[in-house]
């Protein structure tokens, strides 16, 4: 019987130490404020990255040109291995890096199933010829987008409310309509900008339970958040920004002990 073959130099997957996300030396001035002024961080696979700073710090400004709202003065940004800086946010989207917004966003005349099905995927029923012809295919997908709908509020327990206008909806309720319409995107890494801004503490950590679960399934997500219980909660790894730059970074105990980020981050160092 021949042997086995050996194993002991297969390739190692390329794929599993690469970030998922990779921020290289950002800039952006607006006029002759510097918001982000040279930063950098990688985002970890399969993990929770908590982005945190002061107010001013160049978080969200950060999160803007990642998901293309916003283009950067000069720096790379890469998702997956591919250059990402300077794409529109629809195209960035579609190579499944989605993200949510700090004010809940969305169609106040909607109800809530109706609202997850406009941010489904691939929808060939918006194509003009498919809406005429009425295609058994795009039947089908919007079978499938629906039951996508359904699934994202019963997780979210959003199932109750679910005919609501979204404009009826508690801000709580529209914080996790804001996670289930990046869901309903199928993506692979989610920026979530301050998910539990706002809301009661029994809330803040049923959103630190649902992001817990999300990353479970395989997925990635930054987030930006001032709730340091819930970072220190739920964060597999933080970045801390200052004055448009990276501060620091590791495990939440070694950056809330760093006597430069309590100087910047709490106004003194304590």
């Amino acid at each position: 019987m021949p042997p086995a073959p050996s194993t002991a130099h297969a390739p190692a997957d390329p794929d599993a130490a690469r970030p998922a996300l990779r921020v290289a030396d950002l800039r952006l001035a607006f006029g002759g404020l510097r918001a982000l002024d040279g930063v950098s961080f990688d985002v970890r696979r399969g993990a929770i990255t908590a982005l945190i700073g002061p107010n001013g710090a160049g978080k969200t400004t950060a999160f803007n040109v990642v998901s293309g709202l916003l283009r950067a003065d000069s720096g790379e940004v890469t998702f997956e291995g591919r250059p990402i800086a300077g794409l529109p946010p629809e195209r960035i989207a579609a190579l499944g890096l989605t993200r949510s917004f700090q004010i809940a966003r969305g169609f106040p005349k909607l109800s809530v199933f109706e609202h997850l099905m406009v941010y489904g995927p691939r929808q060939p029923g918006e194509r003009w010829l498919a809406s005429l012809v009425g295609s058994t295919a795009a039947r089908r997908h919007e079978a499938r987008l629906a039951e996508g709908a359904l699934a994202v509020a019963r997780r979210l327990r959003l199932e109750r409310v679910i005919d609501h206008r979204v404009g009826e909806l508690s801000g709580g309720q529209k914080k996790l309509l804001e996670i289930g319409r990046a869901l309903m995107a199928e993506p692979t890494t989610i920026l979530l900008d301050e998910p539990a801004a706002g809301v009661n503490p029994t809330l803040a950590e049923e959103i630190g339970d649902h992001l817990r679960a999300i990353v479970a399934e395989g997925r990635t997500i930054l987030l930006v958040e001032h709730d340091m219980a819930l970072v220190e909660r739920i964060s597999d790894h933080v970045v801390v920004m200052a004055a448009g730059r990276r501060l620091a970074e590791g495990a939440f105990e070694a950056v809330r002990d760093d006597p430069a980020v309590q100087d910047a981050y709490l106004g003194a160092r304590r």
